[in-house]
């Protein structure tokens, strides 16, 4: 590979891998502060633009489809990218704009319907769910994007180093969780509307105006993490030809056709490390798709379209959801920064995944406990204040809290080791970082793409309850669980042999 030096027109910054490795990954705080926003606040934002729940998961379809498609082709480009600003950061800047329009186009969506026509009254808002579903669209895109290349970037400057390149997921990770946190705390703050007095309209009440206030913040909080990223982290330029796989004088094929070839030319490990990935998210996704829903309607007993009690029951689920999902993450956050000495106490990555895997299926299954100590207490409250329009027991808020909290440590996990170990994979076998993330990225959005056709006519069968997409969930990571602590374990001990 043939790279010219860009040094003299970058910024200068500290040599060491570590803090490069630091700068980095810092960008996930910024993307994950707008992640954070969509997954607590707008399943609930939804059903109060008049969509009926079992719409809701059809919706979340856009996240999963435009990763399937998105990635693999940024990631095989970036690959290949021989812009003087260098392979991964043209993309990442790309992304950031349309995650901008895409943010905009959410927080304002009640604004734009009202503007063509829809109506004040309660019911569907059909114009300003058609600008919503374009910006979430827009948001899902430009999120992969963004994290793709990031991840490729940290791989790229991790020297040839596997343990370099799992800290740098580790610390990817670790600033996922710093962005969710600010993320979640600004999804339950009640008055964030105050910092922009111009949100509330009268098409757009209170509730809206925070998520329109949280939508604004995290533009500019993306666009700053960005801008350092962009000016600070050095890049290398290389003459644009498929390495590996072809001399500088040919064309590389098509990126379908790299799919393909990389598939094929996959080693059983890393097919497995795919089934594991995607069993790992077809146990995740339910629970990161209804959290703040399951605790506003089944905690909480509110609905989104009941009467003003229920609504403010609804909302107020929604609101302390916000803050178990920030409890979740400090967790997460806590874990990530002790990955690489929690795998050596537990005997390597491949058993510890396990474990997370077991500790979430172990999770769903006390959610369902908990709904059921819920219900109970709506019940007790039938019978002794003549009404169940009351807030669940502090005894029920105080196991929600703890669920969100063990939470953390598997999704500490889910979100370092897989993409550590692809990246390591990928080295050994001559793979482009962007391709090889691309395609694990694969077997993350086709078990969301799944859960989220499957999810919404299932609850819609057990009274629109989020249980049986939770008990989904439990044995998928029950398998997951499994087979990392068996088949992937062996498969890759063998490979290591078999290099020996």
């Amino acid at each position: 590979m043939v790279f010219l030096d860009t040094e003299q027109a970058q910024p200068q910054i500290p040599n060491t891998p570590l803090k490069r490795l630091n700068l980095v990954a810092s960008i996930a705080a910024g993307v994950q502060f707008g992640w954070a926003l969509q997954l607590s606040l707008l399943t609930p934002y939804t059903q109060l633009l008049g969509l009926e729940h079992k719409w809701c998961s059809m919706i979340w379809l856009c996240g999963p489809i435009s990763g399937l498609i998105v990635q693999p082709i940024v990631g095989t480009y970036s690959d290949r990218c021989a812009s003087r600003f260098g392979r991964r950061r043209p993309f990442m800047v790309a992304g950031t704009v349309l995650l901008s329009i895409g943010v905009l186009l959410i927080g304002f969506a009640a604004d734009i319907g009202r503007a063509f026509g829809d109506s004040l009254q309660p019911g569907v808002k059909h114009r300003a769910i058609t600008v919503f579903v374009l910006g979430f669209w827009l948001l899902d895109i430009s999120s992969n994007m963004i994290q793709g290349p990031c991840r490729a970037l940290l791989a790229d400057i991790s020297d040839g180093s596997d343990a370099l390149v799992t800290i740098g997921n580790a610390l990817f990770a670790f600033y996922m969780a710093v962005g969710n946190i600010i993320g979640y705390a600004a999804g339950a703050y009640e008055h964030i509307h105050y910092i922009f007095p111009f949100s509330k309209t009268e098409a757009c009440d209170l509730y809206c105006a925070n998520l329109k206030s949280c939508f604004i913040l995290s533009i500019l909080f993306t666009s700053l993490t960005m801008a350092l990223v962009v000016i600070f982290a050095k890049e290398e330029r290389f003459e644009p030809y498929y390495e590996g796989c072809l001399d500088s004088n040919e064309k590389a094929p098509w990126f379908f056709m790299q799919i393909v070839i990389a598939l094929k030319s996959s080693s059983k490990p890393v097919l497995i490390l795919y089934l594991v990935t995607a069993l790992n998210w077809f146990g995740f996704f339910p629970f990161t798709l209804y959290d703040t829903d399951w605790m506003a309607k089944e905690i909480y007993g509110g609905k989104a379209m009941g009467n003003s009690e229920e609504i403010k029951l609804y909302k107020k689920g929604v609101q302390v959801g916000s803050l178990g999902l920030m409890v979740y993450i400090v967790t997460m956050g806590f874990v990530s920064l002790f990955l690489e000495p929690l795998s050596r106490l537990l005997g390597g990555f491949r058993r510890l995944w396990g474990i997370g895997n077991f500790i979430l299926a172990i999770s769903m299954g006390f959610s369902a406990g908990i709904t059921k100590m819920a219900e109970n207490a709506r019940k007790s409250a039938l019978m002794n204040k003549g009404t169940s329009l009351v807030p669940p027991t502090t005894g029920v808020k105080a196991s929600c809290y703890v669920l969100f909290a063990v939470l953390g440590l598997p999704q500490a996990v889910t979100y370092a080791i897989p993409f550590a170990l692809a990246s390591i994979y990928s080295k050994d076998s001559g793979t482009g970082q962007g391709l090889a993330l691309g395609l694990l990225n694969l077997s993350i959005v086709i078990p969301q793409m799944i859960v989220s056709l499957v999810s919404g006519p299932l609850d819609s069968l057990f009274g629109s309850s989020n249980l049986p997409a939770f008990v989904m969930g439990g044995i998928a990571a029950t398998l997951g669980g499994i087979f990392a602590m068996t088949l992937l374990r062996k498969e890759t001990q063998k490979g290591n042999q078999d290099s020996n």
